[in-house]
């Protein structure tokens, strides 16, 4: 695929870019907004497990979607053959809806961006040279130490072709490569067993992933957590100050404030944040800003899913609420402008408002100093799996690498921590940000409504007073 002149002939296949903008006229005609979305998807995914391969998937899959908005209304219908007959048929589900009466919305800003390559990761590389470089992996970690009993290796990648196609003859073409590799190792000592991971992506080709620096890293950094995990006592509980490492543990924020700042959400009133723009929602030196536009993110999309640039939009501006995440129809409903957060899973869904790479901007402190202010708490390097209520912005998360904190200094690592707390309150809480801000490393996955999408996250060091540890000690 990857030496295909114009990838957009993957989608013209049985019709012609002239059709496309024909049907999309005649089959929205009578709606205030909406698209015909058209993608090609090839992905493939490789598991590496017990010292043999036991997955290798390949898939690939091409539709469309066609979305009519009128008022509050949306009409949806999607097809995985992408056909004049087939989106006509779709098009009969939109007279379902009230005809607009009111001006159309108009089209989004043109853009010719590029934040990433246009070239698929899936064909640059071998199928055998993708399954020696995890059998590498295996090997090096096992290696690596003689309490490693266990190593799991994971190694995929996509390649979509997207093209938006508007009533009003408006076109976008974006196409999105992204790769991921994760590394998870099991340590056994004195039949204690551990474990550890580490993952690497973003929206680039295999190349980075099959450099021995990167993945020695990968094994370092998932042995290093299973060997720390080996030495850790049962954690404390009970109310206390939390030190939240830089990069990752961002995605606390992501989910306990993240989904509280999207537009759909604060339209119906259902958010804790809903309504409270220009009032203080954080403590002072808090910013969050969600930002699209960064090359080669994970996160990251030229244009989102509806056509719209994407771009930094700032959500807390110094503790400040300044605003929130739009698609079109949100940003329409509210008199505001889209921020380029429409996304969709795949062609099989209609957009919503989500976030892409979502982060705290860095403050001015020294995390060595920010570290030794603290006379007891704890320090939280890794999180794993959290639950959320948008609703209330109450979270619950999994620590996976977390060390007690006493009279300023690293102590004993701990096991079984979770952190308790809610969004809108986690936020005046905090007294500490570092200078230190750091981007996960390209392996977030961000679910809502059923759609999961590729998703950022970061932060710099953070001091938070006060958060609710559950222990089993």
């Amino acid at each position: 695929m990857s030496s295909i002149v114009d990838p957009r002939s993957l989608l013209y296949r049985h019709l012609t870019p002239e059709d496309a903008q024909a049907l999309a006229a005649e089959t929205l005609r009578t709606c205030d907004d909406g698209e015909l979305y058209m993608q090609f998807m090839a992905s493939e995914a490789f598991g590496f497990d017990d010292g043999r391969l036991k997955t290798a998937d390949y898939s690939r899959d091409a539709g469309f979607g066609l979305r009519g908005v009128s008022g509050e209304m949306t009409g949806f219908a999607h097809a995985n053959e992408i056909s004049a007959k087939a989106i006509r048929r779709a098009g009969e589900t939109l007279q379902l809806l009230d005809p607009a009466t009111g001006p159309k919305a108009g089209p989004p800003a043109k853009s010719n961006r590029h934040l990433y390559t246009d070239a698929s990761p899936l064909d640059l590389v071998g199928f055998g040279e993708k399954v020696k470089l995890l059998e590498t992996i295996d090997a090096a970690a096992r290696a690596r130490d003689p309490r490693v009993a266990q190593v799991s290796a994971s190694l995929s990648g996509s390649w979509s072709v997207v093209e938006i196609v508007r009533p009003d003859g408006f076109i976008a073409t974006d196409v999105r490569p992204l790769v991921r590799l994760s590394v998870s190792i099991v340590a056994e000592s004195n039949g204690r067993r551990e474990t550890g991971s580490f993952g690497m992506g973003g929206r680039w080709l295999y190349d980075d992933l099959f450099r021995p620096e990167n993945w020695n890293r990968a094994i370092d950094g998932a042995l290093a957590q299973a060997l720390t995990n080996l030495e850790s006592i049962d954690a404390p509980a009970g109310e206390m100050t939390v030190i939240m490492a830089p990069g990752w543990p961002g995605v606390i924020l992501h989910e306990a404030v993240g989904h509280g700042l999207e537009g759909d959400f604060n339209r119906k009133g259902t958010s804790a944040f809903a309504g409270r723009i220009g009032e203080r929602v954080a403590a002072p030196g808090v910013t969050i800003v969600d930002d699209g536009s960064i090359a080669d993110r994970r996160g990251s999309l030229s244009v989102d899913d509806e056509g719209t640039p994407t771009q930094e939009t700032v959500l807390i501006e110094d503790g400040i609420l300044k605003g929130y995440m739009h698609d079109r129809l949100n940003a329409r409903l509210m008199g505001v402008e889209p921020t380029g957060n429409g996304r969709r899973e795949n062609y099989a869904h209609a957009p919503m408002p989500r976030m892409t790479n979502t982060f705290m901007r860095a403050g001015e402190q020294d995390p060595a100093e920010l570290l030794s202010g603290v006379k007891k708490g704890i320090y939280t390097k890794n999180f794993g799996g959290g639950q959320v209520d948008i609703v209330s912005g109450k979270f619950v998360f999994s620590c996976t690498e977390a060390y007690m904190v006493e009279n300023g200094k690293l102590g004993a690592p701990i096991k079984g921590a979770t952190i308790i707390g809610d969004g809108p309150s986690v936020l005046t809480r905090v007294t500490g940000i570092g200078n230190d801000l750091e981007l996960d490393r390209g392996i977030g996955v961000c679910g809502k409504g059923g759609q999961s999408v590729p998703a950022g996250v970061g932060q710099p060091t953070l001091v938070v007073e006060g958060l609710t540890v559950g222990g089993t000690a």
